[in-house]
């Protein structure tokens, strides 16, 4: 694949343990520019525009819906999920095999219990305002752990084009304002630690997402979601 830049494992690791992890635990997040490089960044860029084109991307979706409310008024996302292995992805599969290689260098000072993640989502705010509302990924301790956003935006102006991701950390009434830069990938904690909205976009703005597990919080969540469905499937058999 001629698109590919060489990234050592050596360089991956000095970026690892020497910016992201004390970023991580100082402050809950982490930005790394110029991850991939004009080309390979540029590449992916090429894939999720023609997800976009071909209409592959369909509005993104909300945990439950409330009466009254319209779904874009909390967030106006058109998103598709992928596992990198789909014809046309092969640079998000670079993407996101190289992103799968910082975390697990991650994963020795954070906890040996991150060892899988989500399929990775690809999303596009079309620029007529969307935006996400204030929210927090995990809420509800289903095993997320760690949030990963790579953007995809050339000369992103957030003056003009907005998009702006903002962070609100716990227990600080200072915020982070995260531009959706070009090659730029975010890191956060993904539970409550991390209230975080995208504010209005006036552009199209591109971003892929990952989520990374706590294995034990994972099992975990997994446990509650079956043994609430065999209770309810008993209600159910005992009421017919």
């Amino acid at each position: 694949m001629p698109f590919i830049e060489h990234v050592s494992d050596t360089d991956l690791e000095r970026l690892a343990l020497e910016r992201v992890v004390p970023s991580l635990l100082a402050h809950g997040f982490s930005c790394v520019d110029g991850l991939l490089g004009d080309l390979a960044g540029g590449a992916v860029l090429d894939q999720v525009k023609e997800m976009h084109r071909s209409g592959v991307l369909q509005d993104g979706r909300l945990a439950g819906s409330v009466p009254g409310i319209h779904r874009r008024s909390i967030r106006g996302d058109k998103i598709a999920w992928v596992s990198g292995t789909e014809r046309g992805c092969e640079a998000i599969s670079f993407l996101l095999n190289l992103i799968d290689k910082l975390i697990s260098m991650c994963a020795n000072r954070l906890g040996n219990t991150i060892r899988e993640r989500s399929k990775a989502m690809v999303a596009c705010y079309p620029g007529n305002g969307a935006g996400y509302v204030k929210h927090v990924d995990n809420p509800n301790c289903d095993g997320r752990r760690i949030t990963c956003i790579y953007y995809l935006n050339k000369n992103w102006n957030a003056k003009e084009n907005g998009g702006v991701l903002r962070i609100f950390p716990e227990g600080t009434s200072c915020v982070a304002d995260i531009q959706p830069l070009f090659d730029r990938l975010l890191f956060f904690w993904s539970d409550r630690r991390n209230p975080h909205e995208v504010q209005p976009c006036y552009a199209t703005r591109y971003a892929i997402t990952v989520w990374y597990f706590d294995s034990e919080e994972r099992a975990e969540a997994k446990r509650r979601f079956r043994d609430l469905t065999a209770s309810t499937e008993k209600q159910g058999n005992s009421s017919s």
